[in-house]
This record gives C-alpha cells, structure tokens and sequence, in this order.
C-alpha cells in the first residue's frame, strides 16, 4: 500500500475557501492524503463556509484557523494555493513540494452587498461547488 502523500489547501486568511477545500478534501480524498489547509494569517472559520457545506453533508464546524507555522511539522508533497494572494506571497516550501494554483472567487467579497441571509449564501453555494469540482478533479492538475 502507498503511504498518503500530505496534501495543503492555502488562502489568505484560512477561514472560507481553504477550509470549504479541507472539508471536500477530506470527505473525497482521504484514502490518499492527508488533508490541511492553512492560511497566511487567520482569520476564524466563516460561519457561512461552515453553512454551505453542512448543506452538502459535510461537516467542517470543528475546523479552526491555522497558519503554516501551525503546521511546521508536516512536510507537504502538494500545496494549493485557491487565491491569488496566497499564490503571490506563498512562502518558499522546503523539499521537493509541488505548488499549484487554481483561484477561486471570495465569497463574502461576492457577498458584501447582499440584502439577506438568502443572498448571502448564493456566492458560498456557487464557490462550494466549484471547489467541490476542482477537489473531485485534482488528478487532472497533479
């Protein structure tokens, strides 16, 4: 049996779209990694981003906010950057790491004008299902 390779959802803030990765990650791929996500700073689990993805059956209210440094004691085979800040200012990785990138929209960027809770959530659903896409189609970028 191959040993999991250790696998990392990276954004801004680790609290919306990195954490979304992390629950799809671990619900479609954990027969074959290790799933994290981390951000470059924190910024708490968006309560919305634990809503939407309740809606699909996948429960990530126990996540938490985490920076790299958070996990200094995991060694990552694979990075994913899912916006373009962290892509940009993605610390050096040690070792023989792969980065990608693939951006997905902000959430409750989409969401700040939103009149209603029901408004609110349509950007949270759309970004959820594209991450749910992209993690169910990762082999694809690997």
């Amino acid at each position: 049996m191959t040993e999991k390779q250790n696998l990392l959802f990276l954004c801004t803030g680790n609290s919306c779209r990195s954490q979304m990765a992390e629950g799809w990650g671990k619900a479609l791929l954990s027969s074959r990694f290790n799933v994290y996500s981390a951000g470059i700073e924190k910024h708490g689990l968006n309560p919305y981003a634990a809503k939407v993805m309740s809606e699909q059956g996948v429960d990530i209210s126990s996540q938490f906010s985490k920076t790299l440094d958070d996990l200094n004691d995991v060694q990552f085979d694979i990075v994913v950057t899912v916006c373009g800040h962290a892509d940009e200012t993605c610390p050096v990785l040690p070792g023989n790491t792969r980065k990608i990138h693939h951006g997905f929209d902000d959430p409750p960027k989409l969401a700040a004008n939103a009149k209603n809770e029901a408004e609110t959530l349509l950007p949270y659903r759309r970004v959820c299902e594209e991450i749910k896409n992209f993690v169910q189609n990762i082999d694809e970028y690997l």
